[in-house]
């Protein structure tokens, strides 16, 4: 059972991933579900969870891209559905329906492939696939959310009878006004409206004269609004069958509803399922930022980070445009513990963070910003103690807070615990609570713990010297400018560089002289053996990139010179091969002239068909015989050369074509320049260049010179700005 404390998530800034993951949701449960993203409980969960993430990720490079998985939340529909006697509305019902659609869709699509997309199939696989609640909420809610007229016969019967009195009104009221504007009884704006219901404007003196109910008038009093008497009865009408229309609809949404209510559990795992899906996707999208990769999941008990980001500094450098140092780090069986030194500001504290966030993503699904080779186990309990822990709410100091940490680190960790601690044993007397960190140390290691620390004492890196597997690692300084390289580097312990970094900082030379006459020389020379060796370390590992870069460039020259060796042979045999054929052909021709020469003198053609025929044996001796069976394989062999060498010849001009178009293309985007008088130009398809005289209407007079002409615009190209 894998456990992974609150205290563990924060100190690893997890919460801050999470935050960034939802960013990328985009449904609200999914949202919800990926801020509370947390590390799975078992080992085979988290391979699984792994593994849909990476599903997800490959989705993009295939042509079988997953549906879509947005949704509505329906949480109150669910809720009311759980009431008996409930109705939802029309607007939920759509919700509804859309959930059940795209889960459908979905659902389908991942038993289709399932090849391409196991882990999400096995998923989508627990959900039940059904299109009734589909097909039943499709017969009566249309598309914009309203109940259809045919969704029981007594509705479409009202919403006629509806459409028939709405046209009544309309019509007895259009004749209403014509009746009493031509007896002049109306006011000039004629009608208005009052309370949603069209009314004549009729003018005070004449209102007794106007059959209806008066609705109102206006603030002087001259305009009286009166509803037509024939108009005011189609309303009252119109008021009863609205009402009819709205009971039925009740009912129909009603007996909807008790349709639905048996569905309820599976609409819960419709809305779970796709929330899963949008946690999953945007596990996808945040991996895909950063470039992540699921790195290989070893069953035994190691842990091997090359190239390791950490992410949240990775995201926020990129934005800056600064450049982020990866770390590559290795724990197994034979180094179970790392002991890493060197001065603040180095990076310490970053590369323990940057190991234990990554281990908590992959435990939690999350792909990591690493490269592809890179190894990685599970650990049951990840331990952290990092930063000023100081608890204000139990009055406790920091050193007391620590040590009660370690207590508890001492009661849980076993071989199966990682556990990261910064600054190992401050907070105390150095001599007293670097001995005490000692002993803490020795512990871990009895019990076969895997972990990462990070601290000054020497005392800790002498120890890390002497247990067979503990290894010291320290953070690499320039040693002359006495910068950070934030480069760890393995098998040594790190200089804490106190009085070279007090010195840069500005402390003057002879209160550092006096500091160090302070401090025991045999404590003052450890240290400083120790920053000779980092700076001879650093020395050779910048000869080394050296040399390896110089190693590289020799390398490559030297497959150069072999290819261009290799080009120069290959025409060496080629012309040899030719000057051969040429000279068997000149010698040929000698004989044969020789012969010719013989019988212009004495016309023996005995002689001279002899002569040839000796001719015509030494060269045939010198052929080799093929059979029919031979010569037909030369002959498809040459026939295959010819059509690859075609091919190729085809291909060529293809891509040679596709760049023309591709130019003219570019060619025809780009923005013509506008032409001016002076400009130096020429014809599109010409030669000569001339200078623009005159513009008119879209023409120019072009002088080449000893001649001038008129040329469209659109024809001239420019060549040089008019100086």
């Amino acid at each position: 059972m894998i456990k992974v404390t609150a205290k563990t998530l924060q100190d690893l800034e997890f919460p801050t991933v999470c935050q960034q993951v939802s960013r990328y949701t985009i449904t609200g449960p999914g949202k919800d579900k990926a801020l509370e993203i947390v590390p799975f409980s078992s080992y085979q969960k988290t391979i699984f969870g792994l593994r849909q993430t990476n599903e997800y990720v490959s989705s993009y490079q295939q042509e079988s891209r997953i549906p879509n998985h947005g949704f509505d939340a329906i949480d109150q529909e669910i809720k009311l559905l759980g009431i008996e006697e409930t109705r939802l509305e029309a607007s939920g019902f759509r919700k509804i329906g859309s959930i059940s659609e795209t889960s459908n869709t979905l659902i389908k699509f991942l038993k289709k492939f399932e090849e391409l997309y196991p882990c999400l199939h096995e998923t989508a696989s627990a959900v039940e696939y059904t299109p009734e609640i589909i097909e039943r909420i499709n017969s009566i809610i249309d598309r914009f959310g309203e109940v259809k007229d045919d969704a029981s016969p007594l509705l479409h019967e009202t919403r006629r009878k509806i459409g028939h009195v709405k046209g009544q009104i309309n019509s007895s009221f259009g004749s209403a006004l014509t009746h009493y504007n031509n007896l002049g009884y109306l006011d000039d704006i004629r009608e208005t409206v009052v309370d949603n219901i069209r009314v004549l404007a009729v003018t005070a003196m004449h209102r007794r004269k106007v059959k209806g109910g008066i609705l109102g008038n206006s603030k002087t009093g001259s305009i009286v609004y009166i509803q037509p008497e024939a108009t005011y009865n189609y309303t009252r009408e119109l008021n009863n069958l609205e009402y009819e229309e709205k009971e039925e609809i009740k009912k129909i949404l009603k007996e909807l509803t008790n349709f639905i209510r048996p569905y309820r559990s599976l609409l819960i795992d419709y809305q779970d399922f796709l929330s899963d899906i949008d946690v999953v996707a945007a596990k996808a999208k945040y991996g895909m930022e950063m470039d992540a990769v699921m790195p290989k999941i070893s069953k035994d008990r190691e842990l091997e980070l090359i190239d390791a980001f950490h992410p949240l500094l990775l995201l926020n450098n990129r934005k800056k445009n600064e450049k982020t140092f990866p770390q590559t780090i290795e724990l197994n069986k034979e180094r179970r513990i790392i002991v890493i030194s060197g001065p603040n500001a180095g990076g310490k504290s970053i590369t323990l963070k940057t190991i234990g966030l990554l281990q908590i993503m992959v435990q939690s699904g999350l792909l990591i910003p690493v490269h592809e080779y890179s190894r990685i186990c599970f650990f049951d309990k990840i331990l952290t103690d990092i930063g000023d822990n100081q608890s204000i709410e139990n009055h406790l100091s920091t050193y007391s807070y620590r040590l009660k940490n370690m207590n508890y680190f001492l009661k849980k960790v076993d071989d199966k615990t990682l556990f990261l601690i910064d600054e190992f044993g401050t907070g105390s007397d150095p001599e007293l609570g670097g001995a005490l960190a000692e002993t803490f140390l020795e512990v871990f290691y009895e019990k076969e713990a895997f972990g990462i620390l990070t601290t000054h004492y020497a005392n800790l890196k002498m120890l890390a010297n002497e247990l067979p597997h503990v290894i010291n690692a320290n953070m690499l300084f320039d040693a002359r400018t006495l910068e950070p390289l934030y480069k760890l580097h393995m098998g040594e312990a790190g200089s804490s560089f106190t009085f070279e970094v007090a010195q840069k900082n500005g402390i003057p030379y002879s209160l550092i002289n006096r500091s160090k006459k302070k401090v025991e020389r045999g404590k003052i020379r450890f240290d400083k053996s120790i920053a000779d060796l980092q700076k001879e370390r650093s020395k050779l590992s910048k000869t080394t990139t050296s040399l390896k870069t110089k190693e590289q460039q020799t390398e490559s020259e030297k497959k150069k010179l072999e290819e261009t060796n290799a080009r120069i042979q290959q025409k060496l045999e080629n012309f040899q091969e030719l000057y051969d054929s040429n000279q068997r052909l000149i010698y040929l021709g000698n004989k044969i002239n020789e012969i010719s020469e013989k019988y212009f003198q004495n016309k023996r053609k005995k002689e001279l068909i002899a002569e040839f025929l000796k001719i015509v044996e030494v060269e045939n001796s010198k052929r080799k015989k093929v059979t029919a069976k031979e010569k037909k394989v030369e002959k498809i062999k040459e026939k295959k050369v010819m059509q690859e060498a075609e091919k190729k010849v085809e291909e060529i001009r293809k891509k040679k074509k596709e760049k023309q178009e591709k130019e003219i293309k570019e060619e025809v985007a780009k923005p013509r320049p506008v032409l001016k008088v002076g400009d130096r130009v020429r014809m599109q398809d010409g030669k000569a260049v001339g200078s623009i005289d005159s513009i008119e209407k879209g023409t120019a007079k072009v002088n080449y010179g000893i001649f001038t002409t008129s040329v469209s615009v659109d024809q001239l190209e420019l060549v040089q700005r008019k100086k």
